[in-house]
C-alpha cells in the first residue's frame, strides 16, 4: 500500500525559528485565523491530516481541531490527548460527536506523558509504569463503549458500569500510540492500530519496529507504524542546508543549556533517546543521511528533521517506508510555508514513485533514482 503523509498543526505559535527559541518579534501566534490557514492549506495540498499537539503550552486540541472541521474539506484531524485526565466514557463521547460532526475526519493520538512535573500541572501523580497500566484500561473502554452496547470494565484505575455512546462513531477512529519504554510498547501493542516512533535513523527505526512486530504478533494482532519528523525541502540540497544554520544562528548557547538541562529530567525514553543522537552538541548533526538533529537542541518531543533537496528528501521516505513506515507525520517552520515547499516539491516525486497516488493509496512500483550528487 501506499503511504500516508501528514501535516502537524502549530498550536503553540509559529515562527522561522524554533518555537520559543531566537527572534520573539517574528512569532505567529496561534489564532484561529492563522491555524485556519494552516489547516485550509494542508487541505488543500493533500496532505490526508494534521497532527494537533496536547499539554500545557498548546491551545486545546478538541476545541480547535472541531472549529477547523468547518474550514477544511476532506483533511482529518490527528487529534493528541492524555488519558486519564478526563473519563474514558466521556473521551468516548467526544471522540463519537466528532465523527459525526466533522463526517468521520477523526484520528486519536493518545499521549500518556513522559513529563512528571505536567502531569502533576494536571493534578495527575501517577507514576510511569502506572500511568501506562492507566493507559491500557483507558483505551479498552473507550473501544468497548464504541461498540453500541453497554460496556462493563473492572480494573485498577477504572471501575465502569455500562458505558456506551449514542450511537457508535463511524467510521471508529483509529488509535496513534508512541513510548520508548518497555511499558509503553507493551500498551502499543496490545491496544494500538499504529505505533509511532519519532525520527531516529534507519537502523534504530529497523530495530524498533521489528521488537513491536514481535511484541504484537504475541498478543494475537499487528501493528502499522508512524513517524514523526520536521521537513526543510528546497529545490538545492544546499538551499535546504542553509536553513539550519540560521536556525542554529537563533539558538545562543545558555538556551540549548538550559534546555538540555531540562530534558535531562525528563522521564521520556523517548526524549532521552532524542537527546542522545546530538549529546547537547552543536557539533555532528546530521546523525544519518539528510537527517539532522539539530531541532533537539531545544525542543523536546520529535528532534530531527530530513533535509535536503526534493528528490533527497524523498529517497529518505522511500527508506524508511522500506522498513516498514507507512504514516509520516511532518512539520516545518513556518507551517504554511513549508507545507507548500513539501507538497509541491516532493510530492510529485513520492508520486512518479508509485508512492503516493491521487489518493494517497498508491503502491510503490519503481524506485527512487538517486538524486545527482
Amino acid at each position: 500500500m501506499g503511504i500516508h503523509v501528514h501535516w502537524f498543526l502549530p498550536t503553540s505559535g509559529d515562527s522561522r525559528e524554533i518555537v520559543g527559541f531566537g527572534p520573539t518579534e517574528g512569532r505567529r501566534l496561534p489564532d484561529i485565523e492563522y491555524l485556519s490557514q494552516v489547516a485550509r492549506a494542508a487541505d488543500q495540498l493533500g496532505f490526508e491530516a494534521v497532527l494537533t499537539p496536547t499539554g500545557t503550552w498548546c491551545e486545546d486540541a478538541w476545541l480547535t481541531t472541531a472549529a477547523l472541521s468547518r474550514d477544511t474539506r476532506n483533511l482529518k484531524f490527528l487529534v493528541a490527548f492524555r488519558p486519564g485526565l478526563v473519563s474514558p466514557t466521556l473521551a468516548a463521547q467526544q471522540a463519537a460527536t466528532f465523527q459525526r460532526i466533522s463526517g468521520g475526519r477523526l484520528l486519536l493520538n493518545i499521549v500518556t506523558g513522559g513529563d512528571a512535573t505536567e502531569q502533576r500541572r494536571f493534578g495527575d501523580w501517577l507514576d510511569h509504569d502506572r500511568r501506562y497500566d492507566r493507559t491500557g484500561e483507558f483505551i479498552t473502554v473507550l473501544r468497548g463503549a464504541w461498540t453500541g452496547t453497554p460496556f462493563d470494565f473492572h480494573g485498577e484505575h477504572y471501575e465502569i458500569a455500562g458505558a456506551i455512546t449514542m450511537s457508535p462513531p463511524s467510521p471508529t477512529p483509529e488509535i496513534f500510540f508512541g513510548g520508548a519504554s518497555p511499558a509503553a510498547e507493551q500498551v502499543a501493542a496490545r491496544h494500538a492500530d499504529a505505533y509511532l516512533t519519532w525520527g531516529e535513523t534507519p537502523d534504530q527505526v529497523k530495530e524498533r519496529i521489528d521488537r513491536m512486530r514481535g511484541l504484537a504478533e504475541a498478543a494475537g494482532r499487528s501493528l502499522r507504524f508512524g513517524i514523526r519528523l520536521h521537513v526543510i525541502s528546497r529545490d538545492r540540497s544546499e538551499d535546504a542546508w542553509a536553513v539550519t544554520e540560521q536556525m542554529l544562528d537563533a539558538m545562543s548557547d545558555d538556551v540549548i543549556s538550559q534546555a538540555q538541562r531540562h530534558f535531562a529530567t525528563a522521564e521520556s525514553v523517548g526524549q532521552r533517546r532524542m537527546s542522545e543522537l546530538h549529546g547537547g552538541s552543536r557539533d555532528n548533526l546530521v546523525v544519518s543521511p539528510n537527517l539532522w538533529a539539530g531541532y533537539g537542541l531545544v525542543r523536546s518531543g520529535a528532534g530531527t528533521a530530513l533535509v535536503g533537496s526534493h528528490d533527497e528528501v524523498a529517497e529518505r521516505i522511500a527508506e524508511y517506508h522500506d522498513l516498514g513506515i507507512d504514516h509520516f507525520i511532518l512539520s516545518g517552520q513556518p507551517h504554511l510555508e513549508e507545507a507548500y515547499w513539501f507538497a509541491e516539491g516532493v510530492f510529485p516525486v513520492l508520486r512518479r514513485a508509485g508512492l503516493l497516488g491521487a489518493d494517497g493509496t498508491d503502491s510503490r512500483t519503481d524506485v527512487l533514482a538517486p538524486s545527482p550528487s
